[in-house]
């Protein structure tokens, strides 16, 4: 049998703080015993679980591994814009005139992700 993965595990300062944000951006749910202050936090959710660890260190150079997010009840548009409204930047926009592309977007640790086109833009182009 192969290996499965468990949890994407992210490096940060606050962990319970940036997995309330994912939790957010995902519609996911933290897990009972995290609090503030936790070296830890974990955010459940239908696409995926992250596991957040705090470290000494800051972020320093691009992530060599970013999530690419699908909006599904949205577009990608309004999808970035409520993530903008969450506390995400908008770092990189490779969003083209005929609907195509994704927008590079960090989260409030800087962590790189992006926006992809929903399902049903990609079945509309």
């Amino acid at each position: 049998m192969s290996s499965l993965v468990r949890h994407v595990t992210i490096d940060c300062a606050d962990p319970y703080a940036l997995a309330t944000f994912w939790a957010e951006v995902l519609d996911g749910t933290l897990a009972d015993d995290d609090n503030p202050g936790d070296p830890e936090a974990l955010v459940e959710s239908a696409g995926a679980s992250l596991l957040f660890i705090r470290v000494p260190e800051g972020k320093t150079v691009k992530n060599r591994v970013h999530l690419d997010l699908q909006p599904q009840d949205r577009s990608r548009d309004e999808e970035v814009e409520r993530l903008l409204a969450l506390g995400a930047k908008l770092v990189g926009d490779h969003r083209r005139a005929d609907g195509t592309g994704w927008a590079t977007m960090t989260d409030p640790e800087g962590n790189e992700f992006c926006v992809e086109r929903s399902k049903a833009e990609r079945a509309g182009a």
